[in-house]
């Protein structure tokens, strides 16, 4: 999947080398498309794929659940999210590669039926693992995101997969830190920078949570409403145009997983354009409403990195990569509102060990003020509507009409 997402987001690098214009045409046509193929040829591929593990270990019923983590899907969700990321969509490969964990695993289920949610529990983690190579982060988002409880009997399970998963990974591309080794800390003289970033990136996230959950569980009042659910081709098409007008405005800067420009943040290699942060973020609501499959963890980090840079402007004696990686916990939680999930995983995807407190404070702030906007956590809150589809049983609409 890592080799796939590189060389589609080369390839179309190389096709707007020949003319920015072109992403007029073809991220609109490619996501819609790539909505197409996830809604008739392989369901349950759209989005992150999150939701649908989490949603098959709350159904008993093994034949109910397994069309979310098939085998099918799984390759589907390769397929249409590397189809997705050759079109200029903001969009990661680390979510979708918890479904295709899960999938891998879920496969083994009739060795050991009544181990099996256990199963796909260690298959998502272990997909996190890989996909950052960050095995204690993996480890924390199967028991803060994927289960939200600690469960004893599978935790050997968990280690056993992610270990096996860490291994592999090793073996195919080598061992290595994400976005590169970083020192910078952030002095006590600096700690403003913390509860700023952690309420901006809380309220941010919050409302990008709120946007996704609103348009996909069918929360949108009126006509709009009706366009989105009966006419759901032509609306991924729109948000293929949108997308693609913010990658004009920003010279191509918003396309893709926003690996390369977040990274360019931190270390201060690069700069990017001035609007990359906004526009990131637009680009990645468009992306995720539009129905088509995709992960939330690169992009997330990428708005984040804009959103850190921008305030580290006005701190001018604190060194901005802190100030990145702030903003990049502060948002991450905003928008899973999986707070230890979100500074463990930043803290060992940069080996930076000497920022753990002040990440701590800033996912704690960012979580309150991320729930003020959004009360239910996204991947849950598109989780529940799936259950309740497949199974029958009554599902609580998520609470979107509250404050903003």
């Amino acid at each position: 999947m890592a080799h796939l997402a590189d060389a589609a987001q080369s390839a179309f690098r190389a096709i707007l080398g020949i003319s920015p214009l072109i992403a007029l045409v073809l991220t609109p046509l490619g996501f819609g498309l790539a909505a197409l193929l996830a809604r008739t040829v392989f369901p349950n591929s759209q989005g992150s794929g999150i939701p649908q593990v989490i949603a098959a270990r709350d159904i008993d019923d093994a034949a109910l659940r397994h069309p979310l983590v098939s085998l099918r899907t799984a390759f589907g969700k390769i397929v249409v999210m590397t189809l997705g990321l050759f079109c200029g969509a903001s969009t990661g490969r680390e979510g979708p590669t918890v479904q295709v964990g899960a999938a891998l695993l879920a496969a083994a289920g009739p060795l050991a039926p009544e181990r099996q949610r256990g199963l796909l529990l260690a298959g998502g983690a272990a997909g996190v693992a890989a996909a950052f190579n960050t095995p204690l982060a993996g480890i924390v988002f199967g028991i803060e995101e994927l289960s939200r409880s600690y469960e004893a009997k599978t935790s050997s399970l968990i280690l056993g997969a992610i270990i096996a998963a860490g291994l592999t990974s090793l073996a195919l591309v080598g061992n290595y830190t994400y976005f590169g080794t970083t020192a910078d800390t952030l002095p006590l003289t600096a700690w403003a920078v913390v509860p700023l970033c952690g309420v901006l990136g809380g309220l941010s996230g919050g409302l990008f949570s709120r946007i996704v959950i609103a348009v996909s569980c069918g929360g949108l009042p009126g006509g709009l409403g009706r366009f989105v659910s009966s006419r759901p081709v032509i609306f991924a098409v729109l948000c293929g145009l949108g997308v693609a007008l913010c990658g004009l405005a920003t010279d191509g800067h918003v396309y893709g997983t926003g690996y390369e420009q977040a990274k360019a943040l931190l270390h201060g290699t690069a700069d990017t354009h001035p609007l990359f942060g906004p526009l990131k973020f637009l680009a990645t609501t468009l992306s995720s409403i539009s129905g088509i499959p995709g992960g939330l963890f690169a992009p997330s980090l990428a708005v984040g990195a804009g959103l850190g840079a921008e305030i580290a402007r006005l701190f001018a004696e604190v060194p901005v990569g802190a100030v990145v990686l702030v903003g990049m916990v502060a948002y991450l939680t905003g928008v899973l509102q999986a707070p230890i999930t979100s500074f463990v995983i930043v803290s060992e995807m940069t080996e930076n060990h000497g920022l753990v407190i002040p990440l701590m404070v800033t996912a704690l702030i960012a979580d309150g003020t991320s729930k003020l906007v959004c009360k239910h956590g996204l991947y849950h809150a598109l989780a529940e509507p799936m259950v309740a589809r497949i199974t029958g049983r009554k599902a609580h609409a998520p609470e979107v009409s509250g404050p903003a």
